[in-house]
C-alpha cells in the first residue's frame, strides 16, 4: 500500500476517534438535562445507530447486510457482545472508581493488549516505529488524562480492565472483518451488542415517558454521530491500517475530549497534560506513517 492510501485509512481512523471524543461533552449536557442511567446511554447509542443504518445498507445492499459467511460469523458475534461487554464494565468501573481513574486504565491498557495480541492472532508485523508510537502515546495518554488519586477498590480496577479486555478483542475482531462493508459491520455488530444491554434499559425502572425532547436529542446525537457515522468512518479506516496503529490512532478520542473541556467548559490543565497531548501527537504522526505492516484483509475461505 502506498504511503498516501495509509495516511488516508489513519485519518478516517483518526476521524472516527474524534467524533468518539464528542460523547464526554453530549453526556455532560444530557445529565444536565436528565439524570439518565449510563448503561441506559450505552444501550441508546448502539439502538439507535442500528436502525438507521439497517435501512441504508439494505438500500445500497440488499439482503448482503446480513451475511457474514464462515468464520466471519462468530467474529461479528464476537465483537458485538465485546461492544457490550465493554459498555457495561467500563461505566461500572466509572461508578466505582470515578471517570478519571477508570478512563486512564482503559485507554492506557488496550493499547497494549492491541500490541501484543495483534502479531500473534493477526500475523501483524510490529516494526520499531509501531512499538515507538505504541509506547509514547501510552505515556502521552497518561500524562494528558493525569495521574489520579490511588483507589483502594480492586474491584473497579477490574472492571476498568475488563473494559480494555473488551475493547482489544473489538479492535481485534474489526480487523479480521475489515473486507467487509463498515454499514454492515455496525449494523449487525451492535445490533447483536444491544441485546445484552436491553435488560438495563427495560428493568431499570425509568419512565422514559417523562424524559424531555432535549434528553431524546442528545441520546440521537450519540446514536448518530459518534455512533454510526463515527464507526462507519472507523471501520472504513481499518481496511487499511493494522490494529495497533489503530489503537494508536483512537488515542485522538482523549485528545478531542481533552480540546473540548478547553474550548467549551474553559477547564484549566497542567503543564503535563500539554505535553501528553504533543506526545500523543507524535505518536499518531508515527502510526500513520506506518507504525506496523498490514496484511491484506483477505476474505477467509
Amino acid at each position: 500500500m502506498k504511503i498516501s492510501g495509509q495516511v488516508s485509512a489513519a485519518l478516517l481512523v483518526c476521524l472516527g476517534a474524534t467524533l468518539w471524543g464528542t460523547v464526554g461533552v453530549a453526556s455532560k449536557v444530557l445529565y444536565g438535562i436528565e439524570a439518565v442511567p449510563p448503561a441506559a446511554v450505552g444501550f441508546f447509542r448502539l439502538a439507535f445507530a442500528v436502525p438507521v443504518l439497517f435501512f441504508w445498507c439494505v438500500w445500497r445492499l440488499g439482503w448482503e447486510t446480513l451475511r457474514f459467511p464462515g468464520g466471519d460469523a462468530a467474529r461479528i458475534v464476537g465483537l458485538g457482545l465485546a461492544m457490550a461487554a465493554y459498555q457495561i464494565c467500563y461505566f461500572q468501573a466509572v461508578a466505582d472508581i470515578g471517570v478519571a481513574f477508570a478512563t486512564l486504565i482503559t485507554i492506557c491498557t488496550a493499547p497494549l493488549l492491541v500490541g501484543i495480541s495483534a502479531p500473534l492472532l493477526l500475523k501483524e508485523r510490529l516494526t520499531r516505529r509501531g512499538l515507538a508510537g505504541l509506547l509514547i502515546g501510552v505515556i502521552g495518554a497518561a500524562l494528558l488524562l493525569g495521574m489520579p488519586q490511588s483507589h483502594e477498590n480492586p474491584t473497579g480496577i477490574l472492571w476498568a480492565a475488563a473494559a480494555a479486555l473488551a475493547y482489544s478483542v473489538f479492535v481485534l475482531c474489526s480487523r479480521r472483518l475489515a473486507h467487509h462493508d463498515p454499514g454492515k459491520i455496525v449494523v449487525v455488530g451492535f445490533g447483536v451488542g444491544a441485546l445484552p444491554l436491553l435488560p438495563f434499559a427495560l428493568f431499570a425502572g425509568l419512565d422514559y415517558g417523562t424524559w424531555p425532547p432535549a434528553a431524546w436529542g442528545v441520546l440521537l446525537y450519540v446514536g448518530l454521530v459518534p455512533t454510526a457515522l463515527a464507526y462507519i468512518a472507523y471501520f472504513r479506516g481499518l481496511r487499511g491500517t493494522p490494529a495497533t496503529a489503530a489503537s494508536i490512532l483512537a488515542l485522538s478520542e482523549p485528545l478531542t475530549a481533552t480540546a473540548i473541556a478547553l474550548l467549551v467548559f474553559g477547564e484549566r490543565l497542567p503543564v503535563t497534560s500539554f505535553l501528553g497531548a504533543a506526545l500523543l501527537l507524535l505518536a499518531m504522526v508515527l502510526a500513520a506513517r506506518g507504525g506496523g505492516a498490514a496484511r491484506p484483509a483477505a476474505v477467509p475461505r
